[in-house]
């Protein structure tokens, strides 16, 4: 399988440590991103855990067209950057549109494909044209074999800094379902395979005009996965979930946060992967 530079600090697949993806689910103020995004980092700091901060700077697929979106494109790439310079930490985000990709790319380290968007092949190619990291969400109706046409569009553009993501798949009304087989069937497509802990415990639209979830059940999706072989777990994280404008039921709190991944690595460790 094959590993991936991020940065020239942080490797994710064949070899390399576990990573860790994580952020609020969107920007809400930069004090509150740079805040947010240290406190992470003394975690994984403490741990040793390879650490990429991801935020959006807007949301396009809210189930309400009058729930809060972020802070656009200009504003929200100025706080990332802030992010980036003031603690030295590698970008995630995510792109709904190809002319985003190329501004997105002056900060980001990683450009994340959403699952819904994960098929649209405009988007795929401009974000492999950036050369950075591509990150690709498995979408909610895919197997996960399907995965192998997104990333060649990207291999085709000759950028192979590929990350496949599972969060999950649609399962009858508002709830989504993870099949632990996902990620060796993703593995054999030779890229480093991620697990979204929190997008997957989602209720889509199960609370009407918003998105409910299952945040209890994200420690035992987690715990799985990392015993199924994952290169890189995936988490949205905040201080007061309830008070998160966005993923506030499934979103994983601060507190708890150091407590999981200690098991995560535990389960990893005695696992040797």
């Amino acid at each position: 399988m094959a590993k991936v530079a991020i940065t020239k600090d942080i490797c994710c697949g064949e070899g390399a440590p576990l990573c860790l993806i994580a952020g609020p689910c969107v920007i809400e103020s930069e004090e509150h991103l740079l805040w947010l995004a240290g406190e992470i980092k003394k975690i994984c700091a403490a741990l040793s855990l390879p650490y990429i901060f991801k935020a959006s700077f807007t949301k396009a697929n809210r189930s309400s067209g009058t729930a809060y979106r972020g802070p656009g494109l200009e504003a929200g790439l100025s706080m990332l950057a802030a992010v980036k310079e003031e603690l030295s930490l590698p970008i995630c985000t995510d792109i709904h549109e190809p002319w985003q990709a190329e501004e997105v790319a002056k900060v980001a380290d990683i450009i994340q494909i959403p699952a819904f968007l994960c098929r649209q092949t405009d988007l795929l190619e401009a974000a492999a044209r950036t050369g950075k990291t591509v990150n690709i969400k498995k979408g909610q109706f895919m197997a996960p074999e399907d995965m192998g046409p997104a990333a060649a569009k990207i291999a085709a553009q000759g950028n192979n800094k590929i990350l496949l993501t599972e969060r999950g798949v649609s399962f009858g009304y508002h709830n989504l379902v993870v099949d632990m087989r996902s990620f060796p069937i993703m593995k054999k497509l030779n890229y480093p395979v991620i697990y979204d802990g929190t997008h997957s415990l989602q209720l889509p639209g199960g609370l009407g005009g918003a998105t409910g979830g299952l945040r209890e059940y994200i420690p035992h999706l987690v715990r799985a996965a990392v015993a199924a072989g994952i290169d890189g777990l995936f988490l949205e994280v905040h201080e007061e979930p309830e008070r998160s404008p966005s993923d506030s039921s499934n979103i994983w709190p601060l507190d708890k946060l150091k407590a999981l991944l200690e098991e995560a690595l535990t389960i990893r460790k005695a696992l040797k992967f």
